[in-house]
């Protein structure tokens, strides 16, 4: 009998660890995947001055072209990261009624990234960026669901004495990445819109400024949390 609760004692001590493996795990990719997906197209951007304007452009205008594919990478490559991080924080906050709405919409930003390289937009014989029709839908579903996405976690942030302040952070952010969204679409997106000539500018604002910086931040503490669930006592 002594062997067989040993046994399981061990088995259960290693699905613990291979648990937090997948924490740590996340939370490393909710820290790289915003920082690498915008070094990767502020540098696109550099090398592509004479015929890319950052200030007019929107990221997505780096798909098209010859050079568009290492963008259609980028998108890939952060939207599978989100994805990784979103699973990490899912597994290590508390559980809530209802808590899986708010990873689920997260997990759908993830997702729709990896929709953003499959129908990526393309270049017109005269050098002008035009959307084929599905592109545009990933890019309002990656807005929306990452800000709503927030506002949803913020309840079990809060709730989760682990992530001190965190809550409102996540509930701030969320709340301004919807604002800014309804008036992008509004001032911004229309190409008659009086904003429109800044349309890259804008877009840049609210994912470096709003959304990026609020999974760092989360990322960063679950990092944290999850090194010292695995220090010794």
């Amino acid at each position: 009998m002594n062997q067989q609760r040993d046994v399981g004692v061990g088995q259960g001590a290693v699905r613990v660890s291979e648990r937090r493996s997948v924490i740590a795990a996340g939370a490393v990719a909710g820290i790289v995947g915003p920082i690498l997906f915008t070094v990767t197209f502020v540098v696109q951007g550099l090398f592509r001055r004479e015929e890319y304007d950052p200030v007019a452009a929107v990221v997505s205008a780096l798909e098209a072209g010859p050079g568009g594919w290492v963008q259609q990478v980028n998108f890939v490559v952060f939207g599978l990261l989100t994805i990784a991080f979103v699973v990490g924080l899912h597994l290590r906050l508390r559980p809530t009624r209802w808590g899986f709405i708010g990873p689920s919409l997260l997990l759908l930003s993830g997702m729709a990234l990896v929709w953003a390289a499959v129908f990526r937009l393309r270049e017109a014989a005269a050098g002008v960026t035009y959307d084929p029709g599905l592109h545009f839908v990933g890019g309002v579903t990656y807005f929306l669901s990452s800000a709503l996405g927030l506002i949803v976690v913020s309840r079990r942030l809060a709730a989760d004495s682990r992530f001190p302040h965190l809550g409102g952070y996540a509930l701030g952010a969320g709340i301004t990445g919807v604002a800014l969204f309804v008036l992008m679409g509004v001032f911004v997106v229309p190409e008659d819109a009086p904003l429109h000539a800044w349309a890259g500018l804008a877009q840049r604002i609210v994912i470096v400024v709003v959304l990026f910086p609020c999974t760092v931040v989360v990322a960063l503490r679950l990092l944290r949390v999850t090194r010292a669930d695995d220090a010794p006592l």
